[in-house]
């Protein structure tokens, strides 16, 4: 049976979200090109396994060789100092853009994340039109990466769908996780849905569950087809309100959680 891919490049494939999506995207491609500085063992059947460094630009121009498209989860996922997120997240996500620029890659689908939003409260509603709100160096560099991808499409024609991660997990882990939460289920589908829609542009996807409380409307991105079908509801009561306001537990009181609450760290 023919896959909707020849080659599909998945970028961090040794991280936390890599590792559960590595055997669930392989129908989607005839290889699946696995990359990381960490160890991802010997490949299996219709993978590629390339070490590769993203801030090394040579090396990430040969690493998008004839790739169509590209699942974008490479780079440091919490926060540290702005010297090692430069690197890893800013500078390695201009060249995996104009190495899939120069070698026409189709789509890309940037891992982004809630903390390009993370100081707004928790009574606030926002769509893909509110300005971003970074609570870290962490959601700045994703500010930046979504914004790379804006200038790639509107000078290139290159398009990606920035998917806004809430809290991907087996399960919430607390309060404001209910309101976050992105099953691993419905992390597939997100990237199913952002791979194979029509047409996409520039488009913000906002990563939740189906869940009861939302912070996050999602109408901008409709021509996406996502329709999350878990919702973190199955675990009230682990984490019952406690019915006052502001909430004591001051990690609620922001959609990025303790992000907000985090010394900052500019170097070590």
């Amino acid at each position: 049976m023919t896959k909707p891919f020849k080659r599909l490049l998945l970028t961090g494939a040794a991280g936390g979200l890599g590792k559960i999506l590595r055997d669930r995207i392989k129908p989607w491609a005839d290889v699946v090109v696995l990359s990381d500085i960490a160890d991802l063992g010997e490949a299996r059947a219709g993978e590629e396994i390339i070490e590769c460094d993203l801030s090394d630009k040579a090396a990430v121009m040969k690493l998008l060789e004839g790739v169509e498209a590209v699942l974008h989860f490479g780079g440091i996922s919490t926060e540290n100092t702005f010297e090692n997120i430069v690197q890893a997240n800013i500078i390695g996500t201009a060249n995996l853009y104009e190495a899939a620029h120069k070698h026409g890659t189709k789509r890309i689908i940037f891992a982004s994340s809630n903390h390009t939003v993370g100081f707004y409260r928790n009574t606030d509603y926002i769509d893909a039109t509110a300005p971003t709100r970074p609570d870290s160096f962490y959601g700045v560099s994703k500010c930046f990466g979504e914004q790379l991808a804006s200038y790639y499409y509107d000078r290139t024609g290159l398009e990606t769908v920035c998917l806004r991660i809430g809290s991907s997990f087996p399960e919430p882990a607390d309060r404001r996780m209910m309101v976050t939460w992105l099953s691993y289920d419905d992390l597939v589908e997100a990237l199913r849905s952002s791979l194979f829609a029509t047409r996409v542009g520039f488009t913000i996807l906002f990563g939740t569950s189906n869940n009861d409380v939302a912070w996050w409307d999602n109408s901008k991105a409709s021509h996406i087809g996502y329709r999350p079908k878990d919702s973190s509801k199955q675990f009230d009561g682990k984490f019952p309100d406690s019915g006052v306001y502001p909430d004591p537990n001051s990690s609620v009181t922001y959609h990025g959680g303790a992000f907000a609450l985090a010394p900052m760290r500019f170097k070590d």
